[in-house]
């Protein structure tokens, strides 16, 4: 096993693995590196902060075998905010390809995500935090895309 991983980071990072636990790509929340350790095309300058304690979480999306969502956080107070970005792994053969970038769910906000199961089993919440107020906000991820937010104060 090679361990030659391209994250040099003071904070949060995110990686994720097949079923085998094989690597599949991982990202520091501002460069996604493919399993060779290379960066994927369109895969740098997303919106995640050098610094931000959970710069990012990676999520499959339900019932969609190779499309995997980057939750990213900007550093506390950065206009990026709270947004998502798109892998594809059936690109660039097998290797991955960031097809959508930088989508903004909300700004500002804290430096925290994190994903959980849905009651189902299948689908996926991910929940972000507004900076400076008492608000979580909710996204349900299903095989149809995310869900509009969904506030708790």
């Amino acid at each position: 096993v090679a361990f030659n991983s391209q994250v040099n980071t003071t904070e949060g990072s995110a990686s994720i693995a097949d079923a085998s636990g094989n690597l599949l790509f991982y990202t520091d929340g501002i460069t996604v590196w493919n399993q060779n350790h290379v960066a994927m095309p369109n895969g740098t300058g997303l919106s995640g902060g050098i610094s931000s304690t959970q710069s990012a979480v990676i999520v499959q999306q339900p019932q969609t075998p190779g499309i995997y969502y980057i939750f990213t956080t900007a550093e506390a107070q950065g206009a990026q905010g709270f947004c998502y970005s798109i892998v594809d792994m059936s690109l660039q053969a097998g290797l991955g390809d960031v097809t959508t970038k930088n989508v903004q769910l909300f700004t500002p906000s804290a430096e925290k995500v994190c994903a959980t199961k849905h009651n189902n089993g299948v689908d996926i919440w991910i929940l972000g935090h507004e900076l400076g107020t008492n608000n979580f906000v909710a996204y349900l991820l299903t095989s149809a895309g995310l869900s509009a937010p969904v506030i708790s104060s």
